[in-house]
């Protein structure tokens, strides 16, 4: 076991606390006891992760994420639609947890307290941010935050759903997802709208102007009347 490099370590700690974290929740002693089952010495929980069990639960998510992004990848995406895509990519997501239904839930709840709400939102945004990724999108503008603040808002709120969902194939979490996602495209496409229907308005700006300065013989300010409106000379 002393041959282990740091993310083997890791990894290993990790897959027995997963297993004790379903029954005694996310503790320290419990994180302490793992590291032992794994075969490491004692203090070895500590040294591979200071920031104890929050640690370990970021852990966990950065390794689903890693490994639903290849799943992701592996799709023809090309031949899916936005919300398809987005869908899809959700559910390899959440599917990476797999037979550890309890063990996701004691970690909600153990970042819901004290020292860990900021952990569940890293985390989150974290997910999204690589559902977005993986799916092709290149946004660079204001869009770049407000898919990943609307996607994360969707993770939460499904997520507690698909770990009651007891049934095979997760039906009743699936169901709830493709309500979310259908919310999230109407408003996005509301959204469009609205920017299509401003895109025609006369802007504000220069209709103050020529109600100040007067318009040109063509009917619309001179450059020297719009480099004062820009300065606000009025």
């Amino acid at each position: 076991m002393s041959a282990m490099t740091p993310e083997q370590a890791k990894i290993a700690i990790l897959n027995k606390a997963l297993v004790d974290a379903a029954f005694e929740g996310w503790t320290d002693v419990m994180l302490s006891k793992a590291a032992q089952k794994a075969g490491l010495p004692k203090g070895a929980d500590t040294l591979y992760f200071p920031d104890g069990v929050i640690g370990v639960i970021q852990f966990w998510s950065d390794q689903m994420d890693a490994a639903a992004r290849s799943k992701i990848e592996a799709l023809d995406l090309a031949a899916m639609k936005i919300r398809d895509r987005v869908t899809e990519a959700v559910v390899l997501r959440l599917s990476e947890i797999g037979r550890h239904d309890e063990a996701a839930r004691r970690a909600q709840a153990r970042l819901s307290l004290p020292g860990g709400v900021g952990t569940a939102a890293k985390i989150t945004w974290s997910t999204a941010d690589m559902i977005w990724r993986a799916i092709g999108d290149t946004s660079t503008d204001a869009n770049f935050y407000s898919k990943r603040t609307v996607l994360s808002v969707v993770l939460a709120s499904t997520a507690p759903v698909w770990l009651s969902d007891a049934l095979p194939n997760k039906p009743d979490a699936r169901a709830f997802l493709d309500r979310r996602i259908a919310n999230v495209m109407q408003f996005e496409k509301t959204k469009a709208q609205l920017r299509k229907a401003r895109a025609g308005l006369p802007n504000p700006a220069e209709v103050l102007g020529r109600m100040r300065y007067g318009l040109d013989k063509g009917g619309l300010p001179t450059r020297r009347q719009k480099r004062r409106i820009r300065r606000g000379s009025f």
